[in-house]
């Protein structure tokens, strides 16, 4: 599904005034996948976790390029499937991620597994959190496929069993993790307002929660859209709503509000196995959005500088990461394992991984100049998402 994004907004300004930048043009040359010389099987020596800073680094070019194929894996939706869907080009499959204090080891399937041996996981939150659990399942079925044993009528929310290890990895829909009316189909389009009660968390996760050993939460590019937000049963404004009689709130108000109930009842829960805030996902729309002729043809990363974040997108993560310090101090002083999962940087830095036009099958067969909707928000798979699992393996081991 495309997040459908506002082209007005109204939210609470950052700290620090934006600069709008234009983004620089796409590369002329294509990127060599053979002129590398980075060998990433090298046992990677020096990593020392407490002066590491995971999520600021660089994507450095790797040759032997991804663990598995859409051939390989079975797990990839329709939607992320860009290989079979007949995207030409495959450089963006030759990268990962390199912080620059360290080094990242490669996801261990094997390890993770092991580690995971009778344990529950969830990734709770929209469908990034979908996208990823599928890189997930497509590394880990290197050594054993999963079983899935549920799934909600619609396949978002699911749960796989991995019988060797009795392991159970889930996705649990939540694109608020607040209470929420949805009115909404598979491709993005609305027949009415969101209704948002922002002080009533999402029982579908919420009664899951403690019997979850380990977690990803996230939020974010849902709070963009069209709401009405109730508060005390009682409605209370909302943002970008056709009723002008209503309180014009912003965004921002939203996910601060129900941003901070999360994460509170989080850090005061006692829980005893390790949650992850995972930080909001950018995206790459150029030329208009999903919904009015937004592209995204870039074929291969910025570097550090050559683009900023949108200004919406900003004020998402500022929120979050004041958000998520406040709970984090709390949850401490609890005895509660909540960690940052900061995926935001890295992944504005991937303009050239998304499915583009080839979220559809073969979108340019019968003309090659036709019109069609583009994913510049979602992951290919393979893609840059594969790298998130490295990132999670670190967090994992040494939380």
């Amino acid at each position: 599904m495309i997040t459908d994004i506002p082209t007005s907004w109204t939210g609470v300004e950052p700290k620090e005034k934006a600069v709008s930048i234009q983004s620089p043009a796409p590369a002329e040359t294509p990127v060599s996948v053979d002129a590398p010389e980075v060998d990433d099987q090298t046992p990677q020596k020096g990593l020392i976790p407490e002066k590491c800073d995971l999520f600021t680094g660089d994507w450095i070019p790797n040759p032997s390029g991804p663990v598995y194929t859409n051939e390989s894996c079975s797990f990839i939706e329709e939607h992320q499937n860009c290989m079979r869907n007949g995207r030409p080009d495959s450089e963006y499959l030759y990268w990962r991620w390199s912080p620059r204090d360290c080094e990242l080891q490669r996801f261990n399937a094997e390890k993770f597994l092991e580690l995971m041996r009778n344990k529950a996981w969830a990734l709770i939150g929209d469908s990034i959190s979908r996208n990823h659990v599928q890189s997930l399942l497509c590394v880990l079925s290197k050594v054993e496929k999963a079983v899935q044993v549920y799934h909600d009528e619609e396949y978002r929310s699911r749960i796989w069993y991995f019988p060797s290890y009795n392991f159970t990895l889930s996705v649990i829909w939540s694109p608020f993790l607040v209470k929420a009316a949805i009115f909404e189909d598979i491709n993005g389009i609305s027949t009415s307002e969101v209704q948002l009660y922002l002080d009533k968390l999402e029982k579908n996760w919420t009664d899951q929660y403690q019997s979850l050993d380990y977690m990803i939460i996230s939020g974010g590019q849902w709070f963009l859209k069209s709401a009405v937000y109730h508060e005390n049963d009682t409605i209370v404004g909302c943002h970008y709503c056709s009723d002008k009689s209503l309180t014009e709130l912003g965004f921002g108000h939203a996910y601060r509000k129900a941003l901070h109930l999360v994460l509170n009842y989080i850090a005061t829960s006692n829980h005893k196995g390790l949650i992850l805030f995972r930080t909001s996902t950018p995206d790459h729309f150029e030329n208009g959005e999903w919904h009015n002729g937004g592209t995204c043809d870039r074929k291969r990363p910025f570097k550090e500088g050559e683009i900023e974040a949108k200004l919406a997108e900003r004020v998402l993560r500022e929120i979050e990461l004041d958000e998520f310090a406040k709970a984090e101090s709390i949850a401490s002083e609890n005895g509660v394992k909540l960690k940052l999962f900061d995926t935001t940087q890295l992944s504005l830095l991937r303009p050239d991984g998304h499915p583009g036009p080839y979220r559809h099958f073969q979108p340019f067969a019968v003309d090659k100049n036709a019109k069609v909707q583009y994913d510049c928000l979602h992951w290919c798979l393979p893609g840059p998402i594969d790298s998130w699992n490295d990132l999670l393996m670190e967090l994992v081991v040494n939380g």
